[in-house]
Formats: structure tokens, C-alpha cells, sequence
């Protein structure tokens, strides 16, 4: 008797086992390993405070779910002819019946793939669209500044009383706080004094480039977000090597509600009393005392010493 006609109940009671052995693994293995049902189906996917971060997640997961489909349907091919076509004792050396050059499963199998990858790049073109979508008229405007190895921020449409913008310049002992407001359209202006940078927020989950005299560059400078899904503070990094203290070009971005953020703004534009000068982003969040996103100094991260004697990171001191 030959391999294909052989099988019977030896081999459906192999599937059935290996179908319980599949489901009671896609259960334990959440619960063993501590996943909420939320982490399980992000697929390790970070959490991002974005509603762009949040397309972008929807992508993922749903790309992983489809991959996963194919590739159940993929394994269960091959563990099905493993089991029914399998060699058993007794069988002779009779070929099973092939298939190859059978024209319908090369057409299935040519156009089931096709219409995948249509559909996901379908979905990707969508979210693309809508991460990179800007309006005329954001609610906040603001021009990065990128240097080695620091950043500058410039709150368009806001004066200072020398007649300046309110700016925020990070230095060698000063990490640069970018103060924005939550549930608010942001406009970012990205532009570079020196050599090509990048602007990164892990939390936004995507890094835009930040060239020099972008204008002649060819290159679209401006980007959007459309708002920050809550208050907290958020590392920034220069995700592209720029130099020798690439490492060390870090700032902090400080999510606030919108009443505090417009009383920021307000302070800012102001002078302080106490130094007669205008208030510095510090200054202005200690007056605020609004709790830990008030602190006058990065919580994310702390300042390293961008000078070729210092040999390791300058570390924050204690009290």
C-alpha cells in the first residue's frame, strides 16, 4: 500500500494533538511570561504618546496578526503532509501523487502573496499619509535648532521683552527642556547650524533628519504631531552620529497641560523680577510648582562634559 493512501486514525489523532498542544501554549505562555492582554498584541511594540505613534501600532499589530495567520496556515500545511505522508512500515517505495505543475495551486499560489503584499502596502501608504499630514494652522510652532552637540528651541509667535522669541538653548551643563503642551496641534521647524543631525523622541516613535540649509537640500523640514496623549517627560536624543559627543546631544521634552503650558509661555515672555532678565525655561517651570513636570532641571537624563579631557559621563550630584 502506498504512503498516500495510508494514514487513517493514527494520523487525525496526531492533528488533534497538535492542535491542542498549539492552543494550550498560545495560553500559558502569556500568563507564564506576566503580559497584560494589551503588551501580548503590541507584539513588542512600544507604547508611544502620539495618536501618530498610535497608527503606527495598529499597523504592527495587525501586520503581525496577518503574518502569523499565513504562517499557521504555512505550518499546518507542512505538518499535515509530514503526518499523512509520512513513511510508515509496511509501505512500499510507490511516490505519493504529485502535484507539481498543477495549474490552479500555482495560480493560488501566485496570487494569494500578490494580493497580501497589495494590501499591506495599501495599509502602509494610509498610515504614511497620515503621520507626515500637516494643516495650516497649528496651535504651537516650534523652530529646532540642531548644533554639535546641542539644541536650540524658538517658540514662533512669541516675544520676549528684548523683542527676542522665547528660546531655549542647551549647553554643556544644561540639558534643553522643550516645553509643549498636551492635546495640541505642534508644528516642528527642523534646521541644522553645523552637520546632519536628527531629531528623536522615543516616545513619538518616529525620528525625522535635521539637515543643514534644508532649503537647498531638497528636503521637507516641517512635521507635525497632533497632539501628546498625556503630561510626563520624555528623553530626546540626536539619533544620527554627528560627531565626537553624538552620545551627549540629548534634551528633555516636557508634556504639560495645556493652562500650565500657556502660563509657561506667559512667564517666558516676561522678565523675572528676581534677575531682571527674562525667565528661563527653568525659571519659569519652578514658578509654576505645578509638581514633578514643573522641576526646573531634566528628570530623563543629565548633562555630559563635551570636552576631549573629560573621559566619562558627568554625573548628576547627589542631594
Amino acid at each position: 500500500m502506498g504512503r498516500a493512501q495510508r494514514g487513517g486514525d493514527r494520523g487525525r489523532t496526531g492533528v488533534r494533538r497538535a492542535v491542542k498542544l498549539v492552543g494550550l501554549s498560545a495560553l500559558v505562555i502569556p500568563l507564564t511570561t506576566g503580559c497584560s492582554v494589551q503588551e501580548a498584541i503590541r507584539f513588542g511594540w512600544p507604547e508611544g504618546v502620539t495618536p501618530e505613534a498610535e497608527q503606527m501600532r495598529h499597523l504592527w499589530t495587525w501586520s503581525a496578526i496577518a503574518a502569523l495567520i499565513v504562517g499557521v496556515i504555512t505550518w499546518g500545511a507542512m505538518f499535515w503532509a509530514v503526518i499523512f505522508h509520512r513513511k510508515r512500515k509496511g509501505d512500499d517505495d510507490t511516490p505519493p501523487r504529485q502535484t507539481q505543475y498543477n495549474l490552479p495551486v500555482e495560480i493560488v499560489f501566485t496570487v494569494v502573496p500578490t494580493i497580501i503584499v497589495a494590501v499591506l502596502f495599501g495599509f502602509t501608504v494610509n498610515v504614511q499619509n497620515y503621520v507626515t499630514s500637516k494643516t495650516p494652522n497649528p496651535d504651537v510652532r516650534v523652530a529646532v535648532t540642531a548644533f554639535q552637540w546641542n539644541w536650540q528651541f524658538d517658540y514662533t509667535g512669541t516675544r520676549t521683552p528684548n523683542g527676542r522669541p522665547v528660546e531655549t538653548l542647551g549647553t554643556s551643563a544644561t540639558i534643553p527642556i522643550l516645553v509643549l503642551p498636551t492635546d495640541r496641534r505642534i508644528q516642528f521647524t527642523l534646521t541644522s547650524r553645523d552637520v546632519i543631525h536628527s531629531f528623536w523622541v522615543p516616545e513619538f516613535l518616529f525620528k525625522r533628519d535635521v539637515f543643514p540649509m534644508p532649503e537647498k537640500n531638497d528636503t521637507d523640514n516641517v512635521f507635525q504631531i497632533a497632539k501628546i496623549d498625556r503630561e510626563g517627560a520624555f528623553v530626546g536624543r540626536c539619533a544620527e552620529l554627528c560627531g565626537a559627543y553624538h552620545a551627549a546631544m540629548n534634551f528633555e521634552v516636557r508634556a504639560l497641560q495645556p493652562a500650565l503650558y500657556d502660563r509657561y509661555i506667559a512667564l517666558r515672555s516676561q522678565n523675572n523680577p528676581q534677575t531682571g532678565a527674562p525667565y528661563t525655561a527653568g525659571e519659569a517651570l519652578a514658578a509654576l510648582n505645578c509638581g514633578q513636570w514643573c522641576a526646573p532641571e531634566a528628570i530623563t537624563t543629565y548633562p555630559f562634559a563635551t570636552n576631549r579631557t573629560q573621559r566619562a559621563a558627568t554625573l548628576p550630584t547627589s542631594g
